[in-house]
């Protein structure tokens, strides 16, 4: 047997074995938030990808004493979930994390061309879906990557504007914004906790948990210092005018306009009209 024959046999080995590991997890998940949410309890970080759910799930795992089994098959046990789920029916002790939609589409660029690409099947599959012949030419590709995945999306199989549609301002979600939790993630996560479990919790015992989990503390870099290939790329908020052409921001306002308004990263949608905003001209920070 050749070596390639082999390798390449090792290799189908070890994706039929991850996309069953996948979906164990998550019918695993759905049992628990659906049968066990109130009982064990079970708590839901919800999000459209890329909009911070994984760092608050590991704040809310340490301020509330339970475990956050990431990429693993959960125990049952109290714990804390992070999914991407866009129908509510069922879901119990939910935290909805919402993202300035220009900064998710920027970060999921970089995380579909430039981390992961070699072994995540779902980023392998957009990046043959476009191939940009250049994908270090951000500015250029963004609009056709925005529109792929506010008209035709594929993981999850909605878009970001359909998940601000369904769970902003939901009766009975707590809710709150990646950019609040980097303005202040001492204050929102006392807030969550309380809202959440009814546990009012001192600074004393919140600011170790937001030390621990900071960007400067998890990547050995400040924010702002981007390392492409990274899971947190840079950890800003406000990236996207370092890339928004006038044609992204048409593209964006197209399909994604009113719900970006209701979150109220914009008052208006003239925002779009700024022919004369430069990428890389605003600052980013």
């Amino acid at each position: 047997m050749s070596a390639l024959f082999r390798s390449s046999g090792t290799k189908d080995t070890r994706s039929l074995s991850r996309r069953i590991t996948n979906r164990i997890e998550a019918g695993t998940k759905q049992i628990l938030l659906r049968a066990f949410a109130r009982s064990l309890p079970v708590y839901l970080v919800n999000e459209y990808p890329r909009s911070g759910g994984t760092w608050i799930c590991q704040m809310l795992s340490a301020a509330l004493g339970v475990s956050f089994p990431r990429n693993r098959i959960p125990a049952f046990e109290s714990c804390v979930l992070h999914g991407h789920y866009l129908r509510p029916e069922g879901l119990k002790n939910v935290v909805s994390v919402f993202r300035d939609g220009r900064d998710v589409l920027v970060s999921y660029y970089f995380y579909h061309y430039f981390h992961l690409l070699r072994t995540n099947l779902y980023v392998s599959h957009v990046g043959r879906r476009l191939p940009f012949r250049d994908p270090d030419n951000v500015v250029e590709n963004l609009p056709k990557f925005i529109e792929m995945l506010l008209a035709k999306p594929i993981q999850p199989g909605f878009s970001w504007a359909e998940f601000v549609r369904v769970w902003w301002r939901r009766p009975g979600v707590v809710s709150t914004r990646y950019e609040n939790v980097r303005a202040n993630p001492g204050g929102e996560l006392r807030r969550l906790v309380f809202e959440l479990a009814g546990i009012d919790l001192q600074p004393s015992r919140i600011e170790p948990i937001v030390r621990k989990f900071s960007v400067e503390r998890q990547t050995k870099r400040k924010p702002g210092e981007e390392n492409r290939a990274g899971f947190i790329r840079k950890g800003v908020v406000g990236d996207w005018k370092a890339y928004f052409s006038h044609e992204a921001r048409q593209v964006f306002d197209h399909f994604a306009g009113d719900e970006l308004v209701a979150l109220g990263y914009e008052t208006d949608r003239q925002w779009a009209d700024c022919s004369t905003a430069t990428p890389g001209a605003i600052n980013a920070g």
